[in-house]
């Protein structure tokens, strides 16, 4: 696992292998899975990655997709943006899950989505990895797996995005006032 942060960056910002972490995720995805383990991703980041894992362990079937847009408590100033939807090809009843996102801040992203996932029934477990947690918990939420753990000042946002031929790459900007 690695750790850095913002002020351990080289001039113009913290750079992150996006690739190289999703190595790592592969490899934290292993040790944690089980023969019937479902993998399902937070969107879109987590979905993304969920699919990929599906594809380069040799999984059957699809990844899950959760939406948080529905259970989030910033609903109201947010709104329901178009985002993709809950999609579970899977009995989530007695399930083995496995939720996988990007980056890790706040817990609210996956306060919100544990609540959709309890909407389609009662898993007997869940268990969440992602690339980065970047701290900044406001809810007692913590990843069984991390592939890095960064520092960054709140006025900061750090992304997952798609790069071509299907490979990812981060994205650090300002992030938008709550």
């Amino acid at each position: 696992m690695t750790t850095r942060s913002a002020s351990d960056a080289p001039p113009g910002g913290l750079s992150l292998d996006a690739e190289a972490l999703y190595l790592a995720l592969v490899d934290g995805v292993r040790a944690l899975r089980r023969s019937d383990t479902q993998l399902a991703g937070i969107a879109s980041g987590g979905a993304w990655l969920a699919e990929r894992l599906q594809r380069d362990l040799g999984l059957a079937g699809d990844a899950g997709i959760l939406s948080s847009s529905m259970h989030r408590d910033d609903f109201a100033q947010r709104g329901l943006a178009a985002s993709t939807q809950t999609r579970l090809p899977f009995d989530v009843n007695g399930a083995d899950i496995l939720l996988l996102d990007d980056v890790l801040y706040t817990g609210r992203t996956v306060r919100a989505v544990l609540n959709e996932l309890y909407d389609y029934g009662r898993p007997a477990r869940v268990r969440l990895a992602v690339l980065v947690d970047r701290g900044g918990r406001e809810l007692p939420v913590q990843a069984d797996f991390a592939a890095a753990r960064v520092t960054l000042p709140p006025s900061q946002a750090l992304a997952l995005a798609q790069a071509g031929a299907g490979g990812f790459v981060f994205e650090l900007r300002e992030a938008e006032p709550c």
